[in-house]
């Protein structure tokens, strides 16, 4: 997914979510499970704003993305963390200089992955040291069929309008996003993208990280210690690799 012009309105456009109660739920779940990771793997990092609040926080960072137009973003606001290394690859064929103690995958990155999810989680489990932890979060088929689908949402920041359509077909759900950039001159450019993510069920996710020598410890309520129930519209599987 190349999000071109996208990516320098990313961080404007997410400004609800809280990276720091994010970072908070991994370092959480790092100590339930008795991981204490140096080196992690921010897997389809985006603009690098887990990346570089893990840092801040003491962690060696690896951020993968597959857009050079984030991680232009993301090098920008990295700067002075020496700690932070990112590489442009494709999360379905990433490759690192060796192994690391975790890898997490936020905000839905996992439904962008429309083929080859097998291989994902695959490299995940090569790259994974024995102990370590893979967290990642997936928006619920509930998510897709009761909040998404053919629904229309509308945002206003000082200087972007833009509107979010919605088409569920199948187990795909198109995005369709026009967007609409004032300029200095008060004259406004609009910008259209469309994305796309595949509804995973849990049971699906559950057989193809079983099948990669990965096992699911935990299924949780979004970012919160409570367990996942059918309403939810995120989940977080808190992963391991088999023994």
């Amino acid at each position: 997914m190349q999000y071109g012009a996208f990516a320098m309105l990313y961080d404007q456009l997410t400004f609800d979510v809280d990276y720091g109660s994010i970072a908070d739920f991994l370092e959480d779940r790092f100590r339930v499970h008795g991981v204490d990771p140096s080196l992690v793997l921010d897997l389809a990092c985006g603009t690098g704003s887990l990346t570089v609040e893990l840092a801040r926080r003491g962690y060696d960072m690896l951020g993968v993305d597959g857009s050079a137009d984030m991680l232009a973003v993301a090098r920008a606001k990295a700067a002075g963390f020496d700690q932070v290394l990112f590489l442009e690859q494709d999360m379905r064929a990433f490759e690192l200089y060796g192994t690391v103690d975790a890898i997490v995958c936020m905000l839905d990155s996992i439904n962008y992955v429309t083929e080859g999810l097998s291989q994902v989680f695959a490299l995940v489990q090569n790259y994974l040291n024995p102990g370590g932890l893979f967290l990642f979060d997936v928006n619920t088929p509930y998510k897709f069929q009761h909040v998404l689908a053919g629904q229309t949402f509308c945002y206003e920041t000082e200087d972007v309008f833009y509107v979010w359509d919605n088409a569920l077909e199948g187990d795909l759900c198109r995005f369709l996003l026009d967007f609409f950039v004032r300029r200095a001159d008060g004259a406004y450019d609009r910008i259209s993208e469309e994305h796309t993510e595949r509804v995973y069920d849990i049971a699906t996710l559950v057989h193809l990280l079983d099948e990669a020598g990965l096992i699911v410890l935990e299924q949780l309520d979004g970012f919160t210690r409570q367990p996942a129930s059918a309403q939810s519209e995120r989940v977080t599987l808190v992963c391991g690799k088999k023994l």
